[in-house]
């Protein structure tokens, strides 16, 4: 098959011929429908976050099953399924105490570097990316690192779900818990800030307030339910924020994933808000924050993994809000392509061209 791999960091993914493994127990092959490019895909790429190489990169995505390996219970061929990357092993701390978007079961959620499930002619290893790798025409992962979903939804608009959606709504809905009247900002309009404002608009929030530097983009924000724009190019987002709600910010959503954003979303908040940190901060980066913000005013800043999630409740529960009409993908996908055009496609991101890009498989 077809995959997109990363050989070196700050290098061009290269199109490959690559084999996948024959279902194991427990194991899923899907036929890969649709992937959409992530801005955390381009993190690994630059290096900002490490990971063995060379790997097929690639986590947002959705398709259909093919083949099931010994004692899956879950799935069967033909199942149209979106793939997360927090498979959960149902058993440890974390997942029976209600957080499975943070599992520490190892022997279901496989360490980088431990998967064997990629190989290829040139010998030596083939890396699965968080036990996904879905720029590829086929992936094999563990039964419960998929939902099965409704045939009527679109794949494309599926896909998204996968990630950026569930990660921008989740941490809104879970890790927040945004309620009706609550003024949010959300900085930075890729596509989890998007989710993020789309998920307030659906929550109830009051005020939503979308900060960005792409004019084209706090225009998208608002068709989405953003009911105020700060454009951080016009001056200091924080005192455009403050100038606007008059210091009564319940939630700031950092979307960007930097040092300044986290520490401006923190800087915006009233008294006893909460920011919540989604974007991906470059490891080995720290943030400052003055500490006589936490006794004077009660403020919090937490993070939030992949929306804080329970997928299997969550995805199913997004797509009916957007066959409703209440979640807005179709204006998420700005170009369809194929996947020998993914470093164009991943250029148009880098540069703010697209707020998201899917690969097409079927087409």
């Amino acid at each position: 098959m077809k995959a997109a791999v990363l050989h070196e960091a700050n290098q061009p993914l290269v199109i490959e011929d690559v084999k996948v493994q024959k279902p194991g127990p427990r194991e899923v092959l899907i036929r890969t429908s649709c992937a959409g490019l992530c801005h955390s895909d381009l993190h690994f790429m630059e290096g900002l976050y490490p990971h063995p190489l060379p790997a097929v990169l690639g986590h947002e995505s959705a398709g259909i099953v093919e083949e099931v390996g010994s004692d899956v219970t879950y799935a069967r061929k033909g199942d149209h399924v979106i793939t997360c990357l927090s498979v959960f092993c149902g058993t440890c701390e974390q997942c029976t105490s209600g957080r499975p978007a943070i599992c520490t079961g190892t022997d279901v959620r496989l360490p980088p570097g431990v998967s064997k499930r990629l190989t290829w002619d040139r010998g030596g290893p083939l890396h699965q990316f968080l036990n996904m790798s879905s720029f590829a025409e086929q992936m094999l992962v563990h039964e419960n690192a998929l939902v099965k979903i409704r045939e009527d939804m679109p794949l494309d608009r599926a896909a998204l779900i996968g990630c950026g959606v569930i990660t921008g709504t989740g941490a809104v809905f879970n890790t927040a818990r945004v309620a009706p009247g609550e003024t949010v900002v959300v900085i930075g309009c890729g596509g989890i800030g998007m989710a993020a404002i789309n998920g307030a608009a659906i929550a109830g929030a009051g005020r939503i307030i979308a900060v960005d530097t792409n004019a084209q983009k706090l225009a998208l924000a608002q068709e989405l339910g953003a009911t105020d724009m700060v454009n951080a190019a016009d001056g200091d987002p924080v005192a455009q924020v403050k100038e606007l709600t008059k210091g009564q910010v319940h939630h700031a959503f950092e979307a960007v994933g930097s040092k300044r954003t986290a520490e401006q979303s923190f800087q915006m908040l009233g008294p006893a808000g909460t920011a919540t940190i989604i974007g991906m901060i470059p490891f080995g980066t720290n943030i400052e924050l003055h500490g006589f913000e936490f006794l004077r005013g009660e403020k919090r800043i937490q993070g939030s993994t992949m929306g804080s999630n329970r997928f299997r409740t969550d995805m199913p529960r997004l797509i009916d809000h957007y066959l409703k009409g209440r979640l807005h993908l179709d204006q998420w996908i700005s170009a369809r392509i194929k996947l020998a055009e993914i470093n164009e496609g991943f250029a148009n991101m880098k540069s703010g061209k697209v707020l998201r890009s899917v690969i097409m498989f079927d087409a």
